[in-house]
């Protein structure tokens, strides 16, 4: 089988019979945006990924399905009409590209009377590697078959027929015979595949509502990529990397929990489920990693500006290409008590003056939140030559101890607040500083997007294959109305953005945009037109 491809990813997604969608194939490369009219199933085609993600990391089907509003039985094709024992559906599945060379996978699942997936097929090399078949309609279990050339063609054992049996093959396959190993190779590739996505939709109002949020956590940002620019480069191998705070590996060739293959299991949540999608209540959010809406904004940027300069320098200058008005820096700082619920907070105060905001300027030559008269300011900050010395300092020093500083200069009784208390300022150069809950509604989505585009699995609140090395994982982002609340201007920006980080290998995106020629004439970036 062919070993030259060393990431998995998904290159196909099928839509068999899925919502508006009747046998459409939609080839995905490293970028990729849907377009259409409205009601063309651009969303349903992000919604059918999202499901397949959902199973191969572990979760159960009822949950998998509540991506779609109306649930399961919103996913049946439209006009399909029940069986004689009253039972309707829908097919999905993808193909995946990567060590293992192309593997297929294709699910039927019965929506009504009762919620089951029915059948699942696993093919790759010329074999059928996994089979499975409803043979009991009363039994909750599916009679599956997975090839084993061994002495015996295949081996015979139930699976339960709310997960997905490629996802539960690592712990149920011994790997002896090289029938075995290939299917536990490709189970793997599809798994790795699938728990590699990441879908962002940023919030503009849950932003906003972030200027409150909690300290960004612990985490090896600093240490996930050589170059500190590329998305993917951020391990999720890395020490602690994709673990929860009690998590614990399981067994199998994925780290699976109890349950499920490749899961782990998080702290206070169930076995079996991923991580990545678990619901709120399963675990106390990790403000360090960033979420699906970006509500925590404030506590990630803290991280990733302390952990990784020459990231968060590019972000900076993402957000300067698309933001009105000057952008010398970004940054978290932590929230004034007096200041909580005041809209702006203490950074917007009209008090600020130039020497509050100079480029990549440390929060302790400042003040607390750029306050005029803190200690160190001076005329140079203001001075381009300033500013370009100041720069290259910061480079070097003040990430790694700006949230330190910036806790600091509070007092004591402050100080013990910030952690759940900081706000994200944009610092304007001679026009102070500004809270970023004050950006318009596309600037906020651009910073979002941005930032998940320049970060990785180690800092977005998903639950990567710690088992497999990061260089052999790559993050898929998927994002459903990536253009929206944009100009033209901006969304042109972020899907330059994408390419360059594409282009490392490491990112890849699926989005939907109203507006396709924002990608007239960028490089790599395939554009589908759903409903033409």
């Amino acid at each position: 089988m062919d070993t030259d491809s060393a990431r998995p990813a998904v290159t196909e997604l099928r839509l068999s019979a899925f919502k508006t969608h009747r046998g459409v194939t939609l080839p995905l490369g490293p970028l990729t945006l849907l377009s259409g009219e409205s009601g063309s199933g651009k969303s349903s085609a992000l919604q059918a990924y999202e499901i397949l993600a959902r199973l191969g990391s572990g979760e159960r089907l009822a949950r998998a399905v509540e991506v779609v509003a109306g649930g399961a039985s919103a996913c049946v094709p439209a006009g399909a009409r029940p069986d004689e024992q009253g039972r309707r559906g829908f097919r999905i599945g993808c193909t995946v590209d990567g060590p293992a060379g192309l593997v297929h996978l294709d699910l039927a699942v019965q929506a009504e009377p009762e919620l089951r997936i029915v059948g699942e097929r696993l093919t790759g090399g010329g074999e059928t590697l996994l089979s499975t078949a409803l043979t009991d309609p009363a039994r909750p279990a599916v009679q599956a078959a997975w090839y084993t050339a061994g002495t015996t063609p295949v081996t015979r054992a139930p699976l339960p027929d709310d997960r997905l049996g490629t996802a539960l093959l690592p712990l149920r396959v011994a790997g002896k015979t090289a029938g075995q190993r290939l299917v536990l190779a490709a189970a793997e590739q599809v798994v790795v595949a699938l728990r590699s996505a990441f879908p962002c939709d940023p919030r503009p109002e849950a932003m906003r509502a972030a200027g409150t949020g909690g300290a960004g956590g612990d985490g090896a940002l600093g240490r996930q990529a050589a170059d500190g620019v590329a998305g993917g480069d951020s391990g999720a191998g890395g020490p602690g990397a994709g673990r929860r705070p009690g998590g614990r590996r399981g067994g199998g060739s994925l780290g699976g929990a109890r349950g499920g293959a490749g899961v782990r299991r998080r702290a206070g949540g169930r076995g079996g489920e991923a991580g990545g999608w678990a619901g709120e209540g399963d675990e106390e959010p990790d403000e360090g990693r960033l979420r699906s809406s970006c509500d925590n904004l404030p506590a990630v940027l803290e991280r990733t500006s302390r952990e990784c300069a020459r990231r968060h320098a590019v972000l900076v200058a993402a957000v300067r290409d698309a933001c009105a008005g000057p952008v010398d820096g970004l940054r978290a700082v932590p929230r004034r008590p007096s200041a909580v619920g005041d809209g702006a907070g203490a950074a917007a105060r009209p008090g600020a003056g130039p020497g509050t905001a100079g480029r990549g300027a440390a929060p302790g030559t400042q003040g607390a939140l750029g306050t005029p008269g803190g200690p160190g300011a001076s005329d140079a900050r203001t001075t381009p030559t300033g500013r370009a010395l100041r720069t290259a300092q910061a480079a070097q020093a003040a990430p790694a101890a700006q949230g330190a500083r910036a806790v600091q200069a509070l007092p004591a009784a402050e100080a013990v607040q910030a952690p759940h208390g900081l706000q994200a300022v944009l610092d304007r150069g001679a026009l102070g500083v500004m809270p970023v809950e004050q950006l318009g509604d596309g600037e906020l989505r651009f910073l979002g997007l941005a930032l998940v585009l320049l970060t990785g699995p180690g800092v977005l609140a998903m639950d990567p294959v710690g088992e497999i090395p990061a260089a052999q994982q790559q993050l898929t982002v998927m994002a459903d109305g990536m253009d929206r609340c944009m100009d033209h201007r901006q969304a042109r920006e972020l899907v330059s953005l994408a390419v360059r980080m594409a282009e490392r290998g490491h990112v890849r995106l699926l989005g939907t945009v109203r507006d396709p020629s924002v990608a007239e004439g960028l490089p790599g970036v395939r554009v589908l037109h759903l409903g033409a």
